[in-house]
């Protein structure tokens, strides 16, 4: 599978890698998170780089920080897929700049989101 890898402070790079979870795990150095963006694409990125203290690498838009490394794949629907070219183009251009924190930035605190439901609002209940 194609992915593009952003490690921090390097450029990104196009890799070759296994689809299988043990693969997965491994580029990101732990459990994985899917960000699943507009253009039907993924960010993987470490469920717990925050939370495990990874260094800060890049900005995802201006509303959080990813840390600890990452890669960006396609999705199939069924399953994680290569990245298309011009998903590779799209994505090193976006995340060719490596910031610099200040380690101040709100965006690097941990943080959990809950949704709650009200059983009665489903159909099927």
């Amino acid at each position: 599978m194609k992915i593009l890898k952003v490690e921090v402070g390097k450029e990104p790079y196009m890799k070759e890698i296994e689809s299988d979870l043990k693969s997965l795990q491994n580029e990101v150095e732990g459990l994985i998170e899917p960000i699943y963006m507009d253009d039907g694409n993924l960010i993987i990125v470490n469920e717990e780089g925050k939370i495990n203290g990874m260094e800060p690498n890049r900005w995802l838009g201006d509303v959080d920080i990813i840390c600890g490394p990452f890669f960006v794949c396609g999705d199939d629907g069924e399953e994680f897929a290569s990245l298309k070219e011009e998903g590779i183009e799209k994505y090193k251009e976006m995340f060719s700049e490596i910031p610099t924190f200040t380690m101040q930035e709100k965006q690097l605190e941990p943080r959990v989101e809950i949704y709650g439901f009200n059983p009665k609002d489903l159909d099927w209940m």
